[in-house]
């Protein structure tokens, strides 16, 4: 062991260390949801006596009490700032969580496993809101987002546009000149197959883009780079090596924001910042439907629109059962606007099951 190495170790120590913090931290958040208040003097009391007698540390058992009283105070402090709590899948750092926070940087982002648990999450009013992807210029739908939209009863209430934007990172100590391997998403070692061969370093297919940026972060493994976001860098003490180096400078991916309810109408300006709406974000509805099983169907609903000079932005089908597909479409205005009331009106009656998922501000980043 030298001087350098035990260092390193502390420091991976120190990312487990504020990693779990935030974690607890978070998880303190959605017990609120379940409680009347934030003072719950017998279960402090539990984990207190808890901690007590499994301590086994060499600080002394004082010190491991203040710890834990003073996290459990910072965890009710938090609890009582009243924040929105808004759900995303992935680890912290995902570009799901990037698009949460473009929309509500003052929110709790939470992070979940599975796309379902979102849905799940919000449903059951744990998440105020939850962010998924829907589309991505380069990889098309997300089939499994748009498969649960079919039949979830949320309400999409915002959307995001933004560009993903890989970086190449790694630990502050790593040599960029011993670096071999290269672990992230599939998703991602795609969009960024030609620089990777440039650079003859190995793809290694990684749970999630934050997920491998939190790896290299913790575990340092010899000659080893992770391909996430600036964010995911920022967040985990990550440099950036080289910025940008997806193959496509068009890659960009298009986030829903749900909830249970229509959130209440926000002007554009202030969706904006008081920017000029046309600049950054636009009013705009989806909905999704079936056809009926005859020749010209989805041809019949879409003229409606076009008759009604609505533009249509997406026409997306999915399949849900054999031989039956669902229909995405969103369109440009508002369905307090009498000629997209009118046609929605028509819409239904030429189709099966039409349901809008709502009309929001879509900003574009």
């Amino acid at each position: 062991m030298t001087l350098e190495t035990l260092r390193a170790d502390i420091d991976r120590i120190d990312a487990r260390i504020l990693a779990l913090l935030d974690e607890r931290m978070e998880k303190g958040l959605l017990t609120r949801r379940h409680k009347s208040s934030t003072l719950d003097s017998s279960r402090e009391a539990d984990v207190l006596d808890r901690v007590e007698k499994r301590s086994r540390c060499l600080a002394n058992g004082a010190f491991t009490t203040d710890v834990y009283t003073r996290i459990m105070a910072e965890s009710k402090a938090v609890q009582n700032r009243g924040l929105s709590l808004v759900g995303f899948q992935g680890m912290h750092g995902a570009y799901s969580e990037a698009a949460a926070r473009a929309w509500n940087p003052d929110a709790a982002t939470i992070p979940f496993q599975e796309f379902s648990q979102v849905f799940d999450a919000v449903l059951s009013g744990d998440l105020d809101y939850g962010v998924v992807p829907v589309e991505n210029t380069l990889g098309g739908i997300v089939g499994q987002v748009n498969s649960i939209l079919v039949s979830a009863e949320l309400r999409v209430v915002a959307a995001v546009d933004m560009p993903v934007v890989h970086c190449l990172l790694a630990a502050p100590s790593q040599d960029h000149r011993e670096i071999r391997s290269a672990y992230s998403h599939g998703q991602a070692l795609a969009q960024c197959r030609r620089f990777l061969e440039r650079n003859k370093l190995d793809a290694v297919d990684w749970f999630d883009t934050a997920g491998a940026a939190r790896m290299i972060a913790e575990e340092r493994p010899k000659g080893a780079a992770a391909v996430a976001s600036r964010f995911a860098a920022e967040l985990y003490g990550l440099e950036i090596i080289k910025e940008g180096i997806q193959d496509a400078a068009t890659n960009r991916t298009r986030f829903f924001v749900l909830a249970k309810k229509d959130a209440n109408p926000v002007s554009l300006d202030a969706v904006n910042n008081g920017e000029p709406a046309a600049t950054s974000a636009i009013r705009k509805c989806s909905a999704v439907f079936f056809t009926n099983d005859k020749a010209g169907a989805l041809f019949g609903v879409l003229e409606i629109f076009a008759k009604s000079g609505i533009n249509l932005t997406r026409i997306e089908s999915v399949p849900n059962e054999p031989g039956d597909y669902a229909i995405f479409i969103d369109f440009d205005g508002s369905d307090q606007d009498d000629g997209v009331a009118a046609a929605i009106i028509k819409a239904r009656e030429s189709v099966r099951d039409f349901r809008l998922l709502g009309c929001y501000n879509e900003r574009k980043l």
